[in-house]
């Protein structure tokens, strides 16, 4: 039994070839651990794990690569000694798409050569230390077993939980039973050293069953499991009709298998997409994508290495067992589920499983997408699985006339890291909490909001920014914002909240702050599961530290020296009725000054105009209502509705949710105006009288309304107010963040 490390394809993995199944003690020495093979108990100090060195344990040999992770790394994690603490940067380089198929198969080659071993957990060198208290995540993989299904998420992953990857060898036999032991072995030990912590387990097709069957029989350990493609639909799956042909197949035409399997797992164009950079022109783009293409190539046999034809015919029987033993018990799992959904899985019938799922498990919800196939997660910014059915491929290559209108119709692929976070299923303890759980974007969320999915947006509205200094001076940027916090930025919500995607974006692009919006609280509750099953706004509302608007909320931000941004009209103002463009409807109660003033922040009062210049509204809420089908609809979307401002008996209290209709317009432009900073440090006042506190607050609601026709005045000297105008503009001379204006 080989007790040690091992470093794989360039110090990339370290593997343990037997990581602690069963801790019967623990002391700082050592772990005491039991082979899942032989049954046989050996004691393991941190000294048998030596530095650069050969380790013999039990007749067989491993090679250390410097890592020692047994024994001293699982001792120091315990005690405390984190090197990334410090927690995250903001926009931080997150390693999204570095690695690619060619370093899966690199890897895997590698991990593949038969040492006799049982299953096994690994810990990637591209995963780091984690930031303090993360928790810990166990991949369970697919039928490949290999366990490096998250290879393109290794260092995002890394840096936010302790990721752990389990090893199934290509010759093990391990039962389905005893997988469900292997894993809740560990489960178990790590539950007990750290009780207070949740314990993720991603599980990919077959880890999906493994995942779900740990759980049900471990209803009280804190567990979070996020399924991709589970293969729990295996009774229903095309997987059936391999069977017979696998078995019938000779011998000498096993290397037939990855063509075999190619049919159902995934799409060659999608997947050498992983390294091409966006924004190219196509000849790139196509240069590019046939370079990966050709280079990946050769990579293709090695896969018949790593699921040779009588271990794919093991680990098919091992998914039906698999999905009968989680179907069995189904209702005895306690967990949080999140189970991500292929619209194109050719393997199993994801989409509808998932429905099943989300009705069958107690606390489940659903993330749809659609145009993605079975291997979800070894997905780069497009499909990963290079498993291709022949060389007519690249033969095709060379004439693809339209191939620019194919990869205009790529759908970007899943970063779990972000999806995670989306449904605010990251959390350090038993509860979520929106303000400590929250971790900040990566320059992959950053680049996929703003630039994938926004980035037409941004260039129809091409906001502007102006901001007031000191003297009173109006400058273009957002140099007259402090960069020190706290700040309570204060406006006005223009329809649908058009600006508040241009808003958050452009802190982060100039000033790299992060704006935490305090947002409608339906925007984080279940019932918005019913509606938002695909990975949407909704999901990057969360993303870009958006929290549910409470009093305590905002106290806390402030005090965090936050840069927070509040709307007093809330949903009456961004749902607002015909002919009330630009018009405020504020609380008459001055809150948010005296809690501004209570923590010693600084108000930023800003105006916003140009929701006319885009959209036309045709149907209001009072439209609506007359319409007997839909004002049913709308009283039963806010029967249960999350009240705000329910006491208030001025007009701000109407805060029905309802979707207006709303013609487009050829785009103009988005201009704000950020007014003079008005500092509340030391001014007891505000807080000791309510009436100068009312007085300020009422200054700040006429600023922002001078503030709004100002800029309506102004921009019809704009000689770029118009899409076709800034288009002319970009196209001979600068980017769209650059178009000029008027000036101030």
């Amino acid at each position: 039994m080989v007790l040690t490390a091992t470093s794989l394809s360039a110090s990339r993995i370290s593997i343990s070839p037997c990581f602690p199944v069963v801790c019967e003690c623990k002391s700082r020495g050592g772990l005491r651990v039991r082979s899942l093979a032989s049954g046989d108990s050996t004691a393991l100090s941190s000294g048998s794990v030596g530095k650069n060195k050969a380790s013999f344990v039990g007749g067989k040999e491993g090679i250390d690569g410097g890592n020692g992770w047994l024994g001293s790394e699982v001792e120091e994690r315990r005690t405390g000694n984190d090197e990334g603490s410090d927690g995250l940067e903001l926009l931080w380089d997150d390693g999204y798409g570095t690695d690619n198929v060619k370093d899966y198969f690199d890897i895997a080659r590698e991990m593949i050569k038969p040492d006799g071993g049982p299953p096994r957990w690994f810990s990637p060198i591209a995963c780091g230390r984690p930031i303090k208290d993360s928790p810990l995540l166990l991949f369970l993989p697919g039928i490949d077993g290999v366990g490096l299904g998250l290879i393109l998420h290794h260092k995002s992953l890394g840096k936010v939980f302790e990721v752990r990857c389990m090893h199934i060898p290509v010759y093990d036999r391990t039962s389905f039973d005893g997988l469900v032991e292997f894993v809740e072995n560990t489960l178990r030990l790590e539950h007990a050293l750290s009780p207070n912590k949740p314990i993720y387990m991603v599980g990919d097709s077959l880890g999906g069953c493994l995942a779900l069957a740990v759980a049900a029989r471990n209803p009280t350990i804190d567990l979070i499991l996020i399924l991709s493609n589970p293969a729990t639909s295996f009774d229903k799956s095309q997987l059936q009709l391999v069977l017979p042909i696998l078995e019938a197949l000779s011998e000498g035409l096993h290397i037939a298998v990855p063509y075999l399997l190619s049919f159902i797992m995934g799409d060659p164009i999608k997947m050498a997409m992983v390294n091409v950079e966006r924004g190219l022109p196509p000849a790139q783009i196509l240069e590019q994508l046939s370079r990966n293409l050709t280079s990946w190539l050769p990579h293709l046999s090695g896969l018949a290495d790593i699921i040779p034809k009588e271990t794919l015919l093991w680990k098919l029987k091992l998914l039906k067992s698999a999905a009968a033993y989680a179907n069995s018990r189904l209702h005895a799992v306690k967990a949080e589920v999140l189970v991500l959904a292929s619209g194109k899985d050719n393997m199993l019938p994801s989409g509808d499983e998932a429905q099943r799922l989300l009705t069958s498990l107690q606390n489940c919800r659903v993330r749809y997408f659609k145009d993605n196939g079975h291997t979800l997660l070894l997905v780069g910014e497009d499909h990963f699985f290079f498993i291709i059915s022949c060389s007519w491929v690249f033969k095709e290559l060379s004439f693809l006339d339209t191939s620019f209108q194919i990869l205009m119709k790529l759908e970007d692929g899943v970063f779990l890291l972000s999806v995670i976070k989306g449904t605010n299923m990251y959390r350090r303890s038993r509860r979520h909490n929106f303000l400590s759980d929250f971790l900040l974007p990566s320059m992959t969320e950053f680049k996929f909001a703003f630039d994938q999915q926004t980035g037409l947006y941004r260039l129809a509205t091409s906001l502007v920014m102006f901001s007031t200094l000191g003297d009173g001076k109006i400058v273009k940027g957002l140099s007259g914002v402090p960069n020190e916090g706290p700040i309570l930025l204060v406006g006005y919500h223009m329809l649908l909240g058009f600006e508040v995607v241009p808003l958050v974006e452009e802190f982060l692009r100039e000033k790299k702050i992060m704006l935490r919006c305090l947002a409608h609280p339906e925007f984080f509750s279940q019932r918005v599961e019913k509606y938002t099953q695909e990975y949407s706004l909704f999901d990057l509302v969360s993303v870009f530290g958006a929290v549910p608007v409470t009093g305590s909320n905002l106290f806390k931000l402030l005090s965090t020296k936050s840069h927070v941004l509040l709307y007093p009209g809330g949903a009456r103002e961004a749902l607002h009725r015909k002919g009330e463009e630009y018009k405020l409807f504020w609380p008459d109660q001055p809150e948010f000054v005296r809690m501004a003033a209570r923590c010693g922040a600084t108000i930023v009062p800003f105006g916003v105009v140009g929701e006319d210049d885009i959209a036309e509204m045709v149907l209001d809420f009072n439209d609506l209502m007359r319409i007997p089908l839909v004002r049913d609809s709308i009283k039963e979307f806010n029967k249960d509705l999350i009240k705000i401002r329910s006491e208030a008996s001025e007009e701000v209290s109407k805060q029905e949710m309802f979707c207006p209709v709303i013609l487009p317009k050829i785009p103009g432009r988005f201009y704000c105006l950020f007014g003079k900073p008005i500092r509340t440090k030391g001014r007891t006042d505000l807080l000791e009288d309510r009436q100068n506190a009312n007085v300020l607050y009422l200054e700040i609601k006429s600023e922002i309304e001078s503030m709004m026709a100002y800029l309506r005045k102004k921009r019809q000297e704009d000689p770029y107010r118009g899409i076709i105008q800034r288009t002319v503009y970009r196209a001979i001379s600068a980017p769209v963040h650059q178009v000029p204006t008027f000036d101030p």
